[in-house]
């Protein structure tokens, strides 16, 4: 069979890190193999599952760039498939009904706990002839009593596990619904799963899931159980750590194919590199270089890859990503003629998208306000003096070129005889509202010289209000 993986998660909340990686390493070994993707929503958790969380799943799957083969399917709409299985297994002796009380159950973990026995069931309806009137039985399934499970995990090794630490399943609750080591059997049964890539926090399900393959009838699917993410001090990932939602990475202004690659990075290596294409992804994984100890979350790590991704990407590419937070802010990006330039001087400077827009706000909308700080500090003593003087100079200037607004700078500063900061500081308050912005004299060629005028004016009336 071709390889076909698959990526289950419940919608009881947002795609987060730990997840998205796990679809990850799944997406990337099925694309390597040629083979299928899985998209499958387990939902039988109708009390915690919801609407949004589907949603928030399938967009955090397509802003990562993830597309499945087939799916997505939902397990609720999988009930009577289920069902046909348990009777199958009923039939066939690998399940049997079992009627014991919640009383006789609490009994015999009290009877096991005081004899120092691990509590488990112990398997006492197995050969029960008589069914209790008035009970609604649950199904488990018949372990096998003797012999071992072994599994040669693709990042763990081989794992064996005695029959005799397992008890019987209990595959269907009392009211008919099926539960998750059983619905995770069928599905992959049916989906025809030919390598189940998850968390190893599964590793303690995956022998029972392959006993009840083996009484199925089914070839056994290979499995990689992936070392867990924690944050720096050693405790298991939580949003603390600072990791929190796929999505909400895209709000701060994270680029997608950033956070790919730091994902990809989490528990994976090829030597020193660190920065890798998507097709160099897709061919150098591997699980022989998945670490066996867990994986260490580094938010700055991740905000260096950003950084690194915004400075390398065309302006086109940064345009895409970056349009839905300029629309946040109430810029059609599209509509602005100068667009390109004012993305050239500002990706070199930004590690995020937000921090990019931030920064070129001022080029595409009029200035409401001036930084309180900054017109503290600059704009004061000749401060309406040197802007005048410069705005005629500005005036007279032809071609309008970076460099020629640079040496209107220096004549400026040489006849005054004042340092650079003198004039900059308070012509970058004039123009961009705040004291801080890209080279000045590129800031006023992306402008234009209309523009700036304009500015500088508003700019001398601002300061001439304040004496």
């Amino acid at each position: 069979m071709p390889v076909t993986t698959r990526f289950p998660p419940s919608p009881t909340g947002y795609l987060h890190v730990g997840s998205a990686r796990t679809a990850l390493f799944s997406w990337l070994y099925a694309r390597k193999h040629g083979g299928r993707f899985v998209l499958r929503i387990e939902d039988t958790d109708r009390e915690r599952s919801s609407e949004e969380s589907v949603q928030a799943i399938l967009d955090g799957m397509n802003w990562l760039g993830l597309d499945y083969d087939d799916g997505p399917y939902f397990q609720t709409q999988r009930m009577n498939r289920y069902q046909e299985v348990i009777d199958q297994l009923l039939n066939g002796g690998h399940a049997y009904h079992c009627y014991c009380t919640r009383e006789e159950l609490d009994e015999m973990r009290a009877q096991q706990r005081a004899r120092g026995d691990k509590p488990r069931y112990d398997g006492r309806c197995r050969h029960r002839n008589q069914s209790p009137q008035d009970t609604h039985p649950v199904v488990r399934f018949k372990n096998p009593l003797d012999g071992n499970v072994v599994f040669d995990d693709l990042v763990k090794g081989r794992i064996i596990i005695s029959n005799n630490e397992l008890d019987d399943l209990i595959i269907a609750r009392s009211d008919g619904t099926p539960t998750y080591n059983f619905t995770v059997v069928v599905d992959d049964m049916d989906m025809r799963i030919t390598h189940v890539i998850r968390g190893d926090d599964h590793v303690n399900n995956t022998p029972r899931q392959i006993n009840i393959l083996k009484a199925l009838g089914v070839e056994l699917p290979r499995y990689a159980h992936l070392p867990m993410i924690l944050g720096a001090d050693g405790k298991r990932l939580s949003k603390r750590h600072g990791a929190v939602g796929v999505m909400q990475y895209r709000d701060d202004g994270y680029l997608p194919q950033a956070l790919v690659n730091y994902l990809m990075r989490l528990g994976w290596s090829h030597g020193d590199q660190e920065i890798f294409t998507r097709q160099e992804m897709i061919e150098l994984f591997d699980f022989s270089s998945v670490q066996r100890g867990s994986a260490v979350f580094n938010p700055e790590k991740l905000l260096w890859l950003n950084y690194e991704y915004i400075k390398a990407g065309t302006v086109e590419e940064i345009r895409d990503h970056a349009r839905w937070h300029f629309e946040n802010a109430g810029i059609d990006i599209d509509e602005q003629a100068n667009w390109e330039e004012v993305f050239r001087v500002n990706q070199q400077r930004s590690k995020t998208l937000l921090e990019l827009v931030d920064r070129s706000l001022f080029f595409f909308r009029e200035i409401d306000d001036y930084d309180a700080k900054s017109v503290k500090k600059h704009f004061k003593g000749q401060a309406g003096e040197i802007l005048i003087e410069f705005r005629g100079q500005l005036e007279r200037l032809d071609p309008w070129e970076p460099e020629h607004i640079h040496l209107c700078l220096h004549h400026l500063a040489e006849r005054r005889s004042i340092g650079l900061g003198k004039i900059a500081q308070p012509l970058r308050i004039a123009v961009a509202g705040v004291a801080v912005s890209p080279p000045i004299d590129e800031t006023l060629a992306i402008l234009g010289k209309e523009q700036v005028l304009r500015r500088i004016d508003a700019a001398v009336n601002y300061i001439n209000t304040m004496m």
